[in-house]
């Protein structure tokens, strides 16, 4: 327990760190933080009277009571004026050896529908659990380097991101384990409603200990509905008030905020008094991994848990939502917005590679992979390969275009010694994820790391597709050299892929990952498609192609997500599904760059060349200089306007009020007749208001007004077949 005396000490020593108690933020009553986030700036400060700490930003509010132990008491949305907290637990919980323990937290509230402040002043510490000794404030700190492509990125991107963070410090009970210090760490953002949290341990006692488990957040939120009976997944029709994330995430499932490894909403076995009947309603956030970590800690070793990012929302609206979560991404993964234009090269052979580089360079593609199938192959080591390898990096880099390949890791079988080890059976395969996989702890895997890593180094190679990346499989085998068994088994693999990226991050290497490793360092994932979608004849791959990259921009930017086009043929579908001779379907292919660029998406581009004709070379070299022209704004973030379904006009505006023009409405057109008409279009989010100069491909600028909600009705004329764009000004 805190003595009086401690607790003075730390009360004190909070107010000379933190400084004044009164808070300098305020938020701004007519300004949307989507719109312009700038008066909405971070602090970490101690209450009035010394008791509580608080982080706040003026949209999102979190109030830590110091004693008689230190727990969150309250968490506020500041933009709705919600108490979104409604009962108290520990700040974390450490498993040691076989034993839980409470990080902090304090009990006794009557009921757990809901927190009054009276009741917090009667509550007592929790037994036997680590106590709070004292905390530092300070700036928010890079949680890896990243060596930028600033070439890439078509608006600022800071790293670290701007805000304050917070660590609390506590020492284990009088029974618990000796020299073992817990420290939770909150960082508060500026500008978004987003706070990030973890924990750490150091053993600096004189033996090893065991960390079996661990749960970095525990949070009673309010329920996101009021159902009495049915499954719990029947709550997920109601969206909630918070978006949770971990750095803790593979499976492959390309979206975000589905629940994973990282973190998991569970009944509340405290909530006595819920609405459903059998008591299961999913109301108790935990952040952690759901296995493991197990990990062994030495004397004077430091273990940290991943990272949880929490967003509060202001509103039910899907759109709003997912601008707000993706500005979270550009924030604290700002590497996401790095969106080279990509070449995938069909052959691996030196003077193919040669010819891609080219012809990339010619108009204007600025990454060339040596894909799947090509011949490419990282893991070899022979030292003349490497050295041709090089050759072809120096060639491209002096024409101005990054190289690199293609690598398969997790779908594929090694040999019985290296395999995933199924738990119920003692042998490999029968329930991996992708059927089987190596382990990444065996001592293939090991191998696999290290040909990786001195792969770009002897060759400077810059960009690695890595495909069927680490997907969660566990692993019973106790003779990989990687983890001792079962239990830590997805920790140190998750572990050894992500390290990795943070590695590939450092060195500027651009990652195409097919899951959702932003957050430990990846760049893109797929927008959302299926291959075989691009064995579809050509004109129905146009239309399915711009339905994906309006649903894949809910939560991603545009940026953020790949698409595919097969110059030469994929999966299937012969001549009709392709574009070669790409002469023949210049057209075709021009439809194909405006879907693409005009929504700021980049594709992988498969075939043996990009032109085969000066006429071809011309269409996509204009159509790339008109998105580099308007780079900016295309990459901006996506307000959706009508969903392509091949009858009508289709269209989509990107929004950035702090770009130059800050909207550009994109429409196309996939009927056989020209259109001319107004069209809705949602102004809002681009700070646009009252009226608009509006200029499109002819250059001749027109008038148009907005309405209170932030809409106008713009005329547009598109052709058949063909997209139309539009850039709006304030006007004059």
């Amino acid at each position: 327990m805190t003595t009086p005396r401690r607790w003075a000490r730390a009360a004190a020593w909070i107010v000379l760190l933190l400084g004044a108690a009164s808070s300098r933020v305020a938020a701004r009553a007519d300004a949307d933080w989507l719109i312009d986030p700038t008066g909405y700036v971070a602090e970490i400060r101690a209450s009035e009277d010394g008791r509580d700490v608080v982080l706040a930003n003026g949209l999102v509010r979190r109030t830590i009571r110091l004693a008689p132990n230190a727990a969150t008491i309250a968490f506020d949305n500041l933009m709705t004026g919600q108490a979104e907290l409604r009962s108290v637990r520990p700040e974390a919980t450490i498993t040691i050896d076989g034993h839980e323990y409470a990080v902090g937290g304090l009990e006794g509230q009557p009921i757990h529908n809901y927190l009054l402040p009276e009741w917090i002043e009667a509550m007592t510490a929790v037994p036997g659990s680590f106590v709070f000794a004292k905390h530092r404030g300070g700036p928010i700190r890079a949680r890896f380097p990243w060596k930028r492509r600033e070439h890439w990125l078509s608006v600022e991107a800071p790293w670290p991101p701007a805000g304050r963070s917070l660590e609390l410090a506590f020492v284990p009970p009088p029974d618990g384990p000796e020299g073992v210090l817990a420290t939770v760490h909150y960082e508060i953002y500026d500008g978004l409603p987003l706070l990030c949290k973890w924990i750490s341990v150091t053993n600096n006692g004189p033996r090893s200990i065991t960390i079996d488990a661990i749960r970095s957040e525990i949070l009673a939120w309010v329920e996101p509905a009021s159902l009495v009976e049915g499954a719990p997944e029947n709550f997920l029709a109601s969206p909630r008030s918070i978006h949770i994330e971990s750095e803790y995430a593979f499976g492959g499932s390309m979206e975000s905020g589905m629940g994973g490894p990282g973190f998991e909403w569970k009944s509340d076995p405290l909530y006595a008094t819920q609405v459903h009947y059998r008591r299961r309603t999913p109301c108790l956030l935990e952040c952690g991994p759901r296995i493991g970590p197990a990990v062994a800690l030495a004397p004077g070793a430091t273990f940290e848990s991943p990272r949880c990012v929490e967003l509060l929302h202001d509103s039910t609206d899907r759109e709003r939502r997912g601008l707000a979560q993706r500005r979270m991404y550009r924030t604290i993964a700002p590497w996401v917005q790095e969106n080279p234009l990509i070449f995938h090269a069909g052959s691996a052979a030196p003077e193919a590679v040669r010819h891609a580089i080219d012809q990339a360079a010619e108009v204007g593609f600025e990454l060339v992979i040596m894909t799947f199938g090509s011949g490419f192959n990282i893991e070899n080591e022979d030292p003349t390969y490497l050295a041709q390898l090089r050759d072809l990096a120096d060639d491209a880099h002096a024409k101005g275009v990054a190289l690199g390949g293609y690598s398969l890791l997790a779908s594929r079988s090694i040999d019985a010694a290296n395999d995933v080890i199924n738990p119920a059976t003692g042998q490999p395969g029968g329930f991996a994820i992708f059927g089987n996989s190596p382990c990444l702890g065996s001592a293939w895997g090991e191998s696999y790391f290290r040909k990786l890593r001195a792969a770009f180094e002897a060759t400077g190679l810059d960009v690695l597709e890595h495909d069927g990346s680490y997907p969660g499989d566990v692993c019973a085998s106790t003779a990989h050299p990687g983890h001792e068994g079962l239990a830590d088994a997805q920790w140190t693999q998750w572990s050894t892929i992500a390290g990795f990226y943070r590695w590939c991050r450092e060195r500027g290497i651009y990652l195409n990952v097919p899951d959702w490793y932003y957050l430990a360092g990846s760049n893109k994932s797929a927008m959302g498609y299926r291959e075989t979608n691009w064995s579809l004849p050509r004109g129905q791959q146009e239309v399915v192609e711009r339905q994906n990259i309006y649903d894949g921009t809910w939560s991603k930017t545009p940026s953020m997500g790949w698409m595919f086009v097969p110059l030469m043929e994929y999966h299937g579908g012969g001549p009709a599904a392709t574009i070669e001779p790409l002469d023949e379907h210049r057209d075709h292919y021009r439809r194909r760059l405006d879907n693409l660029l005009g929504a700021g998406v980049q594709a992988c581009f498969r075939g043996p060349r990009l032109f085969d004709t000066p006429r071809t070379r011309e269409m996509v070299r204009e159509r790339v200089q008109w998105f580099k022209a308007h780079r900016a704004i295309l990459e901006s973030d996506i307000v959706h306007g009508r969903r392509p379904d091949g009858r009508d006009l289709d269209w989509l505006i990107h929004v950035g009020p702090r770009i130059d023009p800050p909207a550009m409405l994109i429409v196309h057109n996939p009927t056989s007749a020209a259109i001319e008409r107004r069209i809705p279009v949602d102004l809002y989010y681009s700070g646009l208001a009252g009226a608009a100069s509006v200029v499109g491909a002819d250059g001749v600028p027109h008038r148009v007004e907005i309405d209170a909600r932030g809409r106008a009705s713009v005329p547009v004329q598109v052709p058949a077949r063909g997209m139309a764009w539009y850039a709006f000004e304030p006007a004059e």
